[in-house]
């Protein structure tokens, strides 16, 4: 099919009239899903539980996710299936019999792809040498992520996210940012968006929220966020959330130390705001209605506001009031 710029596919999306295979390719795992789940939108939201099936690339098999595609819709006249992680699906960690078997598989599907399906895969960049992945390149609507490959691409994507966002930044603060955290796209949309989220209502984003919000910290302590938050101190405390979870803490542990916080360390009248606040999060990270580490930022941030200190002085800013 060849490549499409995400307006032009939003275009399609809007009209009802999809192609039959998407591949979204890129980095950014966020951009991806976010672009992924808009292909939702294609089926009426009274019909999306019959009609929509999501799947993860290293959970489900392919023929599971071929199968959901060849379902006939319920109803409607599109049934969406979405891929995350395709690429391990397309490029399995061990070939064998069953590896190609399954690529066997995608060839014919790809040949003939059932008209009342959108199979949307999103996808990390292939290797575009390997058979498969050049047949799935040719009959797919291809939608690829910016490149960040180098500092200067890094500092583009800061200035373009935060004016996106309607707020300004400081060239050095954009300078520094870029220059810490280099063209890792995942790392880069997540310190981007804690800043985002620390501004609040500010319209500007400054070097001291860079060097308070995604400066160096040290080494994780498991209760370095809980006195950040006692402290109101939401700067140090996003920081060492974003510490614990690149070491590989699970949110769900995560969750339960915050609701731990907010039973036992806030004052007693903005309990009862704070408890309803994890429980909020609590759902949202059932349903998966958002990325896991944004929701526990929001809720560490809303914490420290309950907490009665707001903002790290360091920021010069006064405190919010979020719950």
């Amino acid at each position: 099919m060849g490549s499409a710029a995400p307006e032009a596919v939003r275009a399609q999306i809007a009209s009802g009239q999809l192609d039959p295979v998407y591949l979204i390719l890129g980095e950014d795992e966020q951009w991806k899903l976010a672009l992924a789940a808009e292909f939702e939108q294609a089926v009426d939201e009274g019909l999306r539980a019959f009609n929509v099936a999501r799947f993860h690339g290293g959970e489900a098999a392919l023929g599971e996710v071929l199968d959901a595609a060849r379902t006939l819709p319920l109803m409607a006249p599109r049934r969406i299936v979405i891929v995350s992680h395709a690429e391990r699906l397309l490029q399995p960690a061990r070939d064998g019999k069953a590896a190609e078997q399954d690529a066997a598989e995608l060839e014919a599907f790809l040949e003939d792809p059932p008209q009342h399906a959108a199979l949307v895969l999103a996808s990390a960049p292939l290797d575009e040498r390997r058979r498969l992945n050049k047949r799935l390149l040719s009959r797919a609507t291809v939608l690829r992520g910016a490149a960040i490959e180098t500092v200067a691409d890094a500092q583009r994507w800061i200035r373009t996210r935060v004016q996106a966002a309607g707020k300004r930044i400081d060239p050095q603060a954009v300078r520094l940012l870029g220059e810490r955290i280099g063209p890792d796209a995942n790392r880069l949309r997540d310190e981007v968006e804690r800043l985002l989220l620390f501004a609040g209502d500010n319209p500007d984003v400054s070097v001291q929220d860079v060097r308070d919000v995604a400066g160096p910290a040290a080494a994780y302590d498991n209760w370095a966020v809980t006195r950040a938050i006692e402290r109101g101190d939401a700067a140090t405390a996003l920081r060492q959330l974003a510490l614990a979870l690149e070491q590989g803490a699970e949110p769900y542990m995560v969750l339960g130390q915050l609701a731990w916080v907010a039973r036992s360390r806030l004052p007693p009248p903005r309990i009862p705001q704070a408890i309803d606040v994890v429980f909020r999060t609590d759902n949202a990270l059932k349903r998966s209605a958002g990325d896991r580490r944004q929701l526990l930022e929001r809720l560490v941030v809303e914490l420290c506001a309950a907490a009665g200190a707001g903002r790290a002085s360091g920021s010069g800013r006064g405190r919010r009031e979020t719950l």
